[in-house]
């Protein structure tokens, strides 16, 4: 039995990494914005390093999968852009309140939302995916949710790219905030074997993932971003204003 929790929220909390790593297996994102608001409700000692475990390995067996797609020159830019928005965020989180940031990031990515339907979609320049990489980078520090920025600036290419160069991306940020998390005392033994505890359920839900990403790729990926990111703009808008 997994330290420092009961059978049965272990076996809840693997349910739904089952359900997120399905959702993130087949659009590159999603298992934290589905399942960190459920798992720390079903306990807090799964968030936010068992979860980042999860952040870490899911990714790197999607990035193993699609490798051959990857965008590796995209990546390069993405990455920097990520890295440097997390520092802002840290810097200004000491000075803004962190339900202001959760609202105004909700109000964009809605924003960018809509302005995809009413559009083409974007091709992922350079440049976007700098911005769309710090943007990510800092609202993953300040309210957990990273994925959109990206997703919404890779919304127009194909599936395996897409979900190859996010995962790319999410295994470099995962891996720097266990190391933060470990540097400041909140990441050890107990928190190790509880993420390692939870991967059967991540690897059940990318080998199903395998199936329901070929289905989407043929008509209804960019369908699928957009409502994923569309949830997560409402849920960083009901977490400011709760």
């Amino acid at each position: 039995m997994p330290i420092g929790i009961d059978a049965a929220d272990w076996a809840l909390a693997c349910a739904v990494l089952l359900v997120g790593t399905v959702v993130q297996g087949s659009v590159g994102f999603g298992v934290a914005l589905l399942g960190a608001p459920i798992l720390f409700w079903i306990h807090p000692g799964l968030v936010p390093g068992p979860v980042l475990v999860v952040g870490m390995v899911l990714p790197l067996l999607i990035l193993i999968r699609e490798r051959h797609a990857l965008d590796t020159a995209g990546v390069r830019w993405a990455i920097p852009g990520q890295l440097s928005g997390a520092a802002a965020a840290g810097v200004l989180l000491a000075r803004i309140d962190a339900a202001a940031l959760s609202l105004l990031f909700g109000l964009l990515v809605l924003l960018a939302v809509a302005l995809s339907l009413a559009s083409s979609a974007p091709r992922p320049t350079p440049g976007r995916l700098l911005a769309a990489g710090a943007l990510s980078g800092f609202m993953a520090t300040a309210t957990s949710i990273g994925g959109p920025p990206l997703a919404l600036a890779y919304q127009g290419v194909r599936g395996p790219r897409l979900r190859a160069s996010l995962s790319a991306v999410f295994v470099v940020g995962a891996c720097g905030s266990l190391t933060a998390l470990t540097l400041i005392g909140r990441f050890g033994l107990t928190e190790l074997l509880l993420g390692v505890s939870l991967l059967p359920a991540i690897g059940a839900g990318f080998l199903l993932s395998t199936y329901t990403a070929h289905a989407l790729d043929r008509r209804w990926l960019r369908g699928a971003v957009l409502a994923v990111s569309a949830a997560a703009g409402l849920i960083a808008v009901g977490r400011a204003l709760l």
